[in-house]
């Protein structure tokens, strides 16, 4: 990636700030019932500094702006969805080491790394009420479409709404709304809705 050009990913992530900024009332109040309640707050906080992390210029590489991301997002966000989104990022990032560009092969690794990286911290997997029922398949419907030469994003994002919606449906096993049990059964997942939005930021961008 050549310094004078603009860093796409920089790109990236500022259409996800802007929508998480957007839709930081909404989460909130899905997180009331089963969180803190400030789960848009939280996002919106960690993605604002990695907006700010990246305006200084392009990074060398793909994979140097995913390590700045993460670096920048874990600053902001100490706690719970920060060392998610961090170690994910990071993962990212080891997956496209030695990338110069990003193009579609990048893009599938890089939602797969995301995913890779959160179920790692997270301990988590799929049908635990996660952010990972939206990641995990969304990353797994991007490579199956790449694999039969197929656009990644339509197919992602349609992975990625389906399993935040099904999140309504579960009890949560994982973070803090495993502490209601049962009571947790007919909300959305915030982080699962976080998810898909920060996809559909995505998908805008590069798709």
């Amino acid at each position: 990636m050549q310094q004078n050009r603009p860093d796409p990913i920089a790109a990236l992530f500022a259409a996800v700030s802007e929508v998480v900024e957007a839709q930081k009332s909404y989460l909130c109040e899905l997180d009331g019932p089963i969180g803190d309640g400030d789960h848009g707050t939280t996002m919106a906080l960690g993605f604002r500094a990695v907006q700010r992390a990246l305006a200084g210029g392009p990074a060398t590489d793909p994979a140097e702006t995913f390590r700045r991301a993460a670096a920048a997002f874990l600053d902001a966000v100490g706690a719970s969805t920060g060392p998610l989104y961090a170690t994910g990022f990071r993962r990212a990032a080891q997956r496209l080491d030695g990338r110069e560009g990003f193009a579609t092969e990048e893009q599938v690794l890089m939602l797969e790394g995301v995913a890779a990286g959160i179920a790692e911290r997270g301990k988590a997997r799929r049908g635990d009420k996660t952010m990972l029922d939206v990641w995990l398949p969304a990353a797994e419907a991007a490579r199956g479409a790449l694999d039969v030469d197929r656009p990644i994003w339509p197919a992602a994002l349609e992975a990625a709404e389906r399993g935040a919606e099904a999140t309504g449906a579960m009890v949560a096993s994982r973070g803090r709304a495993a502490r209601l049990g049962e009571r947790s059964l007919g909300h959305l997942d915030p982080g699962a809705v976080s998810a898909a939005l920060i996809l559909k930021a995505m998908a805008g961008v590069l798709g």
